[in-house]
């Protein structure tokens, strides 16, 4: 038996080892059967390995990024590319430029593999930030060519219209065009750019690029919106990354929402791509468009509509549960409720089925246990856990934390008419304080430090808001960015109750207005030419801070309301920056509506 087997052994040497391009393998195994299905293995001189990472920026979350490299590392990819918004950018001043590319430089010296640049609107919003970029890198788009595979990096900044605006101009198009042409015989396209100018409009030239790459096989790879989703269109995959640090909720893959970076094996059938979320790995199936029109373009299906009481220490209340079912599959919904030191709550349901296109609701009972003031509540916190039964594919399932507080009724009063002069003086009314902080205390010194309090009114022209505003240190930078310097926020969202409590921060600029003023002489107010609504301001200097005044027109509140108005959402707060501290601190006076505190209908104003 012995040189039977030393034969057989001969001929898989002779097998594997015949070819130049074949691997040669040496395996020791006595048997007839083998403890394999086959050996034709998957290698080829072609295939390759590389990686993309996304956005680090845009409210970034520090060590996000930094944990990415690392594990890049530890995988080893040939080379990785980006899709942009690697710095915070978004200002002239060439001393934090030069900090924050160092900054990121550093991290990328950490990286073992090759990484390819490509800019976003973070990274070039001005001819400041341009002419930087430039700087160091030399060109904003270009390409290369590896094993038959072109990469084209390009530029959707450069017309430097910034955030939802991006475009393709001619003189980038003509280089698109002539490199496609120079590159007609290429196995595969591979596109990198930051915006996804496919659901953008008034992109100039990208609808006549999408026409170069229709007859060719390609997939286009950008970032900006910080959640996944992936399309089939013009004959290739374009694909929207998360983030890899980026601002984000990180409500999971139901929303798209979470860091990861991109493994590409580049195939001779196109690239096969593996989503390596930093705490797991999926597929490029991992948010489609079905999977985002049954979650993320739908409301959260269970809501506790707000309500505000006249009564400002009731003893009892009963708020209403509402869970919607728009879809065409059966809704499974769990809900937790997390004690309260104030109220003391229950539901009539907690677990329950919502039919197919069917609405159920129920009571929930709240008793104020302690005889607190209606102001004093403290939040109640509910996790609401839906899935959707399928018989076909996996159910899908996701959760959401319902906030929910009732809410003292509070009256815009009627005047005869507002001088808007900046003076306070005529103000006889009921000032509300704006006390929510963020941010250290060790870095806020007290009311001295920084306090705000508002009052409003109308007559029939307009909507008044009157801030009085204590601050020890004024800090104005005319270079910094509007962020980075002492700033007032108001929000104003005049749509009816229903639509407007539940603004969680989309449709800026066409549902509601968000206003930034800063102290600048210059230009205070943020993108001012880009608001909806002409609103006028007056301040005045005081010996602690300042008073200002603002105006509405009751014609912009009539329109967004769709007809005569009658209440109006209303956010305030104020970003104080002051040379002592390390960080600025943020006065609220409720949560920002776009995060994860946001409590659906607080800042609620009524028509008196």
């Amino acid at each position: 038996m012995r040189p039977s087997f030393c034969l057989s052994i001969l001929l898989l040497f002779l097998t594997l080892g015949h070819a130049q391009d074949k691997p040669t393998i040496y395996i020791d195994i006595p048997t007839e059967q083998k403890p394999w299905n086959h050996i034709e293995w998957n290698e080829s001189p072609e295939q390759f390995q590389f990686a993309i990472v996304t956005d680090r920026t845009g409210g970034r979350r520090p060590g996000v990024f930094e944990t990415g490299i690392e594990k890049l590392n530890l995988l080893q990819p040939e080379f990785v590319m980006s899709v942009g918004d690697l710095i915070e950018g978004y200002t002239r001043d060439t001393v934090q430029l030069n900090a924050e590319w160092k900054e990121f430089q550093g991290f990328i010296k950490k990286l073992e593999s090759p990484f390819f640049y490509v800019p976003g609107n973070h990274d070039i919003t001005n001819e400041v930030m341009e002419q930087k970029w430039k700087e160091l890198f030399g060109v904003s788009y270009y390409h290369f060519v590896y094993k038959d595979v072109l990469f084209l990096c390009l530029n959707s900044e450069d017309n430097l219209r910034g955030a939802g605006r991006g475009t393709i101009d001619d003189e980038q198009y003509e280089y698109i065009k002539k490199t496609l042409e120079e590159n007609r015989d290429v196995k595969w396209t591979l596109v990198f750019l930051h915006q996804p100018l496919w659901i953008q409009e008034d992109t100039k030239r990208w609808k006549d690029v999408e026409k170069l790459l229709n007859e060719r096989n390609h997939n286009v790879f950008a970032g900006h919106y910080h959640r996944y989703w992936k399309t089939q269109r013009n004959n290739g995959k374009y694909i929207a990354l998360a983030t890899t640090g980026g601002v984000s909720r990180l409500r999971g893959k139901a929303y798209g929402e979470f860091d990861h970076v991109v493994w590409a094996t580049m195939t001779e059938k196109g690239p096969i791509l593996a989503n390596l979320f930093l705490d797991g790995i999926w597929d490029e199936n991992v948010t489609t468009e079905e999977l985002v029109d049954l979650v993320r373009n739908r409301p959260f299906p269970v809501r506790i509509p707000p309500i505000y009481l006249e009564e400002k220490q009731p003893k009892a209340i009963a708020a209403t549960v509402k869970a919607t079912n728009s879809t065409d599959t059966r809704m499974h919904v769990k809900l937790k409720g997390y004690a309260n030191d104030v109220l003391f709550y229950e539901f009539e349901k907690d677990k329950f089925v919502v039919e197919p296109n069917d609405v159920t609701m129920f009571n929930l009972n709240i008793r104020n246990i302690n005889n607190t003031m209606l102001d004093e509540f403290s939040t109640l916190n509910i996790e609401a856990e839906i899935t959707y039964e399928f018989k076909d594919k996996p159910n899908v399932a996701f959760t959401s934390s319902l906030k929910f507080v009732p809410f003292h009724k509070k009256k815009i009063p009627s005047v005869s008419k507002i001088k808007l002069d900046g003076s306070l003086k005529e103000w006889d009314a009921d000032w509300i304080s704006v006390d929510h902080l963020e941010g250290s205390p060790f870095d806020y010194n007290g009311k001295e430090d920084c306090s705000i309090k508002f009052a409003t009114a109308f007559d029939d022209e307009n909507l008044y808001i009157a801030v009085d505003l204590i601050d020890d240190d004024f800090y104005v930078n005319e270079k910094a960015s509007y962020w980075d310097q002492d700033a007032l926020i108001l929000g104003f969202d005049g749509r009816p109750v229903h639509l407007s409590a539940f603004n969680a921060g989309e449709g800026r600029g066409r549902d509601w207005v968000s206003y930034l003023r800063t102290f600048k002489p210059e230009k205070p107010v943020f993108r001012e030419d880009r608001l909806p609504v002409k609103i006028l301001a007056e301040q005045k200097k005081t010996d602690n801070g300042v008073q200002i005044e603002f105006a509405i027109p009751i014609s912009y509140l009539d329109k967004m309301y769709g007809g005569p108005w009658s209440s109006l959402r209303f956010g305030i707060g104020y970003y104080d920056h002051d040379t002592q501290d390390e960080n600025p601190t943020t006065h609220f006076w409720f949560p920002a509506w776009n995060g994860e505190e946001d409590i659906p209908g607080s800042g609620m104003l009524f028509k008196e």
